[in-house]
């Protein structure tokens, strides 16, 4: 039996081996779409926890949704009008200081009424273990919409205004937001200007915007604003939107025209590999280990019903794997 103790024990290893890579491709050919509930739903921005909690904005009802670890369905966890929210455009869970982060905008100009009465855009600050309401920032000036955030290691909260060329910032224990950066190079174009935003892993900020379908680099030294360059992309942008790191330079981005991509910021190029299209509408992404979670916002049946009908319902955030 001896001669043959080799190959039944590499026999055995291989069975194995194969059995838990069919097993583990079950299980990723298994995910199924997590639902959204509600008719106005409209997911606007996720962002997950180091647990795989999920939280979702959403633009025509407010309100923060949660899906917890492993569940197949959204529930309501900050309810809609919370705190003196209305329209709820980018979260952003922040563990450090236990917070999630909510931009909060008043949208009835563009035929989207949102919850409660409350005029202006904010930056809201949620207790990440009880949902309860603990900072409240306004954006100053006229033209403002809150739509994304990106928290730097020293604990800033760097936000984009949509409706201004502005980046603003939050210091750590600070309750008024600043002007940190504003820039004609930023303006919006086509109606809408600065949306996703995120940091590299050379301590520089990176944006997009979603009307110009642009992507820029601002270099930043000491916490301070330095020059705003505007990056060659290797094909055009559509509509592009929420920005998050990958890892170093390289990010994930959806872009509304119906795709999930990966950026990789090479110097002033960036090169867009496409990772999934076909998706419907997409406003936001969460990563939960290998699984990039899409949330399809299908915003163009919320604001031009007439020409495009109803939505898709019921409303999904859609699993897609790319790997650790």
């Amino acid at each position: 039996m001896k001669l043959f103790r080799g190959p039944i024990i590499g026999l055995t290893a291989f069975v194995s081996i194969g059995a838990l890579i069919v097993a583990t491709q079950a299980i990723a050919g298994d995910l199924k779409p997590i639902e959204i509930p509600g008719d106005q739903a409209y997911p606007e921005s996720m962002s997950a926890a180091s647990d795989g909690t999920i939280y979702i904005s959403s633009l025509a009802s407010g309100g923060v949704a949660r899906v917890k670890p492993g569940a197949s369905k959204a529930e309501m966890w900050i309810k809609p009008g919370a705190f003196d929210t209305r329209s709820t455009f980018g979260v952003l869970v922040d563990e450090p200081s236990k917070t999630l982060w909510v931009c909060s905008n008043d949208v009835s100009s563009l035929g989207v009424p949102g919850p409660s009465n409350v005029t202006g855009a904010y930056l809201k600050g949620f207790d990440l273990a009880t949902g309860e309401g603990k900072l409240s920032a306004a954006f100053p000036g006229k033209a403002t919409i809150c739509n994304d955030m990106v928290v730097a290691p020293d604990g800033t909260v760097y936000v984009t205004n949509t409706a201004a060329p502005q980046i603003l910032r939050l210091k750590p224990g600070a309750k008024e937001l600043e002007v940190w950066v504003e820039n004609g190079l930023l303006v919006p174009k086509n109606g809408a200007g600065l949306d996703g935003i995120a940091l590299g892993s050379d301590g520089n900020l990176y944006v997009n915007t979603y009307g110009g379908g642009e992507f820029f680099r601002i270099d930043v030294k000491d916490g301070a604003p330095g020059a705003v360059t505007k990056l060659a992309t290797s094909r055009p942008l559509k509509f592009p939107d929420a920005l998050r790191q990958l890892n170093g330079n390289t990010f994930l981005m959806v872009e509304g025209a119906g795709t999930l991509d990966r950026v990789i910021v090479d110097g002033d190029k960036v090169t867009i590999e496409n990772l999934k299209d076909g998706l419907i509408g997409p406003t936001s992404l969460a990563k939960v280990g290998s699984t990039v979670w899409v949330g399809e916002g299908q915003l163009n049946h919320l604001f031009s019903p007439k020409e495009n009908g109803p939505p898709k319902l019921p409303f999904q955030a859609v699993p897609v794997t790319i790997g650790d």
